[in-house]
């Protein structure tokens, strides 16, 4: 980083104290400590918000006379820890009015309430809101004294609100608390409300719900988009500001590409030019940084494929064995690689990376394997060569005799020789446990067109190993792959599936292992079942008894095999029909 990036970072960033001060400021200006009465009344509320009404106008009186008792004490209620977690239950069952007439009083004193520890919580759960309220019927007495539309009072509230962001936007993005706010207003600007629960890389932002919104609402959105070209710099290197960033490209890019795509441009222009110290690439240097290449990951997700050609073709062709190597930056080429829809994109990269296949192995970077297979099989491309590779890196490709044993070491992610040093003395059980990303490649490598060598390999696996990972939390969901596989045949099925059998019992009483049973009894012929029933219920008071079992005597009808077998053939053929019916209708 030069010295001149370095003091004009330093420049925008507000000093740790300066936040601290801003915080306490926030939090002792807003209102004085509740009343301890008071307190115990939102106690009693939150508890009788959590019970069941007796009807929905119930409920609506009780949201009202608690509305009314808050009136005057909004902002105190919303410092307050324990008052604001009720109150962002109210809020949830608010109507537009009542929503309305609370954010009036906050709207007061917008930067203060936002950039509270509580109270941000509070106005974030206010403004999203605006979904469930959209074309909302309100009652007589919810409408504002006026007369006026609480809709259109809504829609310039949070638009107040915009306003008062844009002029410190800045601030807003820097500043722990307001960073959720700008965040949130980006999602409500645009209609979009993006799931909280986002994976680091290999997995896209994820889309909650979709409204409509305004034309005003877009516009703001525009406006406030357009604002973060003054400090890309800060916004692409501050850990909280960035984070404002990410949500306004994953939202324009749905709502509009074009200014996602110029925004892109602008991130990736800045990150290129800049003067750094050393050799090689300059975008490189920020990718091996956590805030940016966080950013990065976000800009590779919405990219069109024309950009991401280019800049595939300028920053990351002839440097991704490196960056596959590095800790932070591998999580980038997860993501280009998921990018990627073009084929010929694709066997640039991968001719690339193959030949480093065994180092991002040693590294443990099993994301960039995963992640690669799952390209594979995706774009139908360079799907025997990864095989051969994986085969190659983990030491079982020559001799031959050693490829029947390749699955075993797919799923614990250990070389030939090193799973079988352990298998002739005494193995420790972890080695015999199934690796997370192990289970998630084989799973890739089934769903190839041709899958027979790994096939070969997982029938020739024992039947104490097969039972290892269909009651394995990750190996279960291999057994859905090889039942649903396209690619798969009945015979190459049976094989496999047969050997476990003799572990059904173990099977029925294990978490894992009960859900691959019962998907293998779903798809059985009749003959299997019985064959299947005749084995469980030689211990069938066993098998009720246990806190799992039970549900597998239940689910496969095993009393009325017992006691009553015609009734229980009658029963799995009305079973059978029902399951061609709905797998009929979901194809058509």
């Amino acid at each position: 980083m030069d010295a001149e990036r370095k003091k004009r970072t330093e420049q925008k960033r507000p000093r740790s104290d300066k936040r601290s001060w801003e915080s306490k400021k926030a939090e002792e200006s807003l209102a004085p400590a509740l009343d301890p009465k008071f307190v115990e009344y939102f106690r009693r509320v939150k508890e009788t918000l959590e019970q069941d009404f007796d009807s929905d106008e119930n409920r609506a009186l009780f949201v009202r006379n608690v509305f009314k008792e808050v009136k005057g004490n909004e902002r105190a209620v919303a410092a307050d820890v324990a008052g604001s977690i009720t109150l962002q239950k109210l809020l949830a069952l608010a109507s537009s009015a009542q929503l309305c007439q609370f954010l009036h009083v906050l709207s007061k004193s917008w930067q203060t309430i936002c950039w509270h520890r509580t109270g941000s919580h509070v106005v974030e759960t206010a403004l999203l809101q605006y979904e469930r309220l959209q074309g909302a019927e309100e009652e007589e007495e919810d409408k504002e004294e006026d007369g006026s539309d609480p809709c259109r009072s809504l829609d310039n509230l949070i638009l107040s609100l915009c306003a008062e962001v844009k002029c410190k936007f800045l601030s807003y993005n820097q500043n722990t608390h307001g960073s959720f706010i700008v965040r949130t207003l980006f999602q409500v600007l645009s209609g979009t409300i993006l799931s909280k629960d986002h994976k680091r890389a290999g997995q896209g932002s994820t889309v909650r719900s979709e409204f409509d919104v305004p034309p005003s609402f877009l516009q703001e959105l525009q406006e406030m988009s357009g604002l973060f070209k003054g400090d890309i710099g800060v916004f692409a290197t501050h850990e909280l500001a960035s984070l404002g960033m990410q949500t306004a490209l994953v939202v324009l890019h749905r709502k509009s590409p074009s200014t996602c795509a110029a925004l892109c441009d602008d991130v990736i222009g800045y990150l290129s030019f800049r003067e750094v110290s050393g050799h090689g690439r300059v975008l490189l240097v920020f990718l091996k940084d956590e805030t940016s290449s966080r950013l990065f990951e976000k800009i590779l997700e919405v990219s069109e494929q024309k950009q991401l050609h280019r800049l595939f073709k300028a920053q990351f062709k002839g440097q991704l064995r490196e960056l596959s190597a590095h800790p932070i930056a591998n999580y980038t080429v997860q993501r280009l690689i998921s990018a990627i829809q073009r084929k010929k994109m694709f066997s640039a990269l991968f001719e690339e990376l193959s030949p480093g296949m065994e180092d991002v192995l040693a590294k443990g970077h099993m994301g960039i394997i995963t992640t690669l297979a799952e390209g594979c099989k995706r774009l139908e491309s360079h799907q025997a060569e990864l095989i051969t590779l994986l085969m190659e890196a983990f030491h079982c490709a020559t001799p031959t005799s050693r490829q029947i044993s390749c699955v075993p070491l797919f799923l614990s992610l250990l070389t030939y020789e090193i799973y079988y040093k352990i298998e002739e003395g005494k193995e420790p059980s972890e080695h015999k446990s199934v690796n997370y990303h192990g289970s998630i490649l084989l799973q890739h490598l089934l769903h190839f067109e041709d899958p027979t060598i790994v096939l070969h390999s997982l029938g020739n696996m024992t039947e104490a190993d097969l039972h290892t990972v269909a009651c394995s939390p990750a190996g279960s969901h291999i057994f859905d792959v090889l039942l649903d596989g396209a690619n798969i045949s009945k015979k190459q099925k049976k094989k496999i599936l047969r050997k476990l059998k003799a572990h059904c019992m173990d099977l029925a009483c294990n978490k894992y292992g009960s859900r691959v049973l019962d998907r293998v009894w779903n798809a059985s012929t009749m003959g299997v079942k019985e064959e299947i029933a005749q084995k469980l219920v030689i211990r069938l008071r066993e098998l009720q008894n246990d806190p799992i079992g039970h549900h597998i005597a239940r689910n496969f009808s095993l009393y009325h095999f017992v006691k009553r077998r015609k009734v229980w053939e009658e029963h799995q053929q009305v079973e059978k029909k029902k399951r061609k019916m709905f797998a009929d209708i979901l194809e058509d």
